[in-house]
């Protein structure tokens, strides 16, 4: 038996730009040490299984080290696989059940693809010291926390790009990862970078559910709904963002890059034994 996985670069409409995915499509539910097992051989910073559902599709996310509740950039990388590869319907919505709740995506009239995602308010702290100390910051505009991140303004857009993070010293701050973000650009709205060494992913290149909490952060701070947002990292990514209520949406492109034939046999998942009162 083989399986189908595909490489994909999302957040992007460019070869070897954006960030890259990879996508598996199961038949049936795997188990989650196999699932481990390919998103570290894949070596990407997101891996999605799905196992098609009545109403849509399971998806699950894997870093090379660990499973994460939420990813932007592989699950545009599925929605963009079903209806490239697998015949998937561009005039009607895709639902995707994870664990973070039903998420949808929805081809526009300009062949944008558009997640509809929760969104995660970033509230104002007082930052660990460790935190600035390992980005090699001083002085910067805000620092606040959402349920994922920690999300740090600074002043500038050149001061953005030099970041040059201590990642070991990174990695040992308690959160999934670190947004550093800055007004924008010519044509964009705001900036950011993405740091997450504590999942395995030192720089993400781009990174959609960071953009829910930027979003409605840069929403407030420059009293909009609708920006459009780049992740100035290496490889760079254009992020639509539109705000909406409890809601993030984002729009983004994606490109195939290669399809390959994996020679692993999906395992069942392993059966936990019933619970018996004592």
């Amino acid at each position: 038996m083989t399986v189908e996985i595909v490489q994909i670069d999302a957040f992007t409409d460019q070869l070897f730009s954006g960030n890259p995915a990879a996508v598996c499509l199961l038949d049936e539910p795997a188990d989650p040490t196999w699932m481990q097992a390919v998103a570290g051989e894949m070596n990407l910073s997101e891996t999605g299984f799905l196992v098609p559902v009545h109403g849509g599709y399971d998806l699950r996310w894997f870093t090379p080290t660990v499973e994460v509740d939420l990813c932007g950039h592989a699950t545009l990388a599925a929605a963009h696989y079903l209806l490239e590869h697998k015949g998937a319907s561009w005039e009607e919505p895709i639902s995707f059940f994870t664990a973070s709740g039903e998420l949808t995506a929805q081809v526009g009239n300009d062949g944008w693809i558009e997640l509809d995602f929760p969104a995660g308010i970033p509230e104002a702290i007082t930052p660990p010291g460790a935190l600035l100390e390992s980005l090699g910051l001083v002085d910067v505009v805000s620092v606040s926390r959402s349920r994922l991140d920690y999300l740090i303004e600074v002043p500038s857009a050149d001061q953005l790009r030099e970041l040059s993070p201590d990642f070991g010293h990174l990695g040992s701050i308690g959160t999934r990862g670190v947004i550093v973000t800055s007004v924008g650009e010519g044509l964009y709205d705001f900036l950011s970078r993405f740091f997450a060494p504590a999942v395995g992913v030192n720089e993400d290149p781009v990174t959609g559910s960071a953009h829910c909490s930027l979003g409605p952060y840069w929403a407030e701070r420059l009293g909009k709904e609708d920006l459009l947002a780049y992740q100035a990292s290496p490889r760079g990514g254009v992020v639509r963002v539109g705000v909406r209520d409890d809601r993030v949406l984002l729009g983004g492109q994606a490109v195939t890059v290669m399809t390959a034939t994996l020679n692993a046999v999906p395992t069942e998942p392993v059966a936990q034994p019933a619970f018996v009162p004592g």
